[in-house]
């Protein structure tokens, strides 16, 4: 599967589009997390909890999405976007969505 942040893939030609391709992933961060995290942050370190969350939460996202464009029957998604957001009470849980567009190319 061919994914792209562009709308169109040089060298190939897109036949067919199927539709909307999406994935959403809610993660929470556990009271530990949240507490190294702020002492990291405040000392201008990194935080690997937090960055370890993002990447999971951006995997999970693009493979739900990766399986929805194959559902449809498409080999390629292009136009790919990644929001990220906190949501919950006091940001406790983070959301990736990945959303592009499933399309056939040869």
């Amino acid at each position: 599967m061919l994914i792209t942040t562009t709308s169109n893939i040089e060298g190939k030609r897109i036949t067919k589009y199927l539709g909307l391709a999406n994935g959403e992933a809610i993660i929470g961060s556990n009271l530990i997390k949240d507490f190294f995290a702020t002492v990291r942050d405040v000392a201008g370190g990194r935080s690997a909890a937090y960055e370890q969350a993002l990447r999971e939460a951006k995997s999970i996202a693009m493979k739900e999405m990766i399986e929805q464009a194959q559902r449809l029957g498409a080999n390629a998604v292009i136009g790919v976007d990644l929001d990220y957001q906190t949501i919950g009470n006091n940001g406790g849980l983070l959301m990736v969505s990945a959303n592009g567009t499933a399309v056939v190319i040869e």
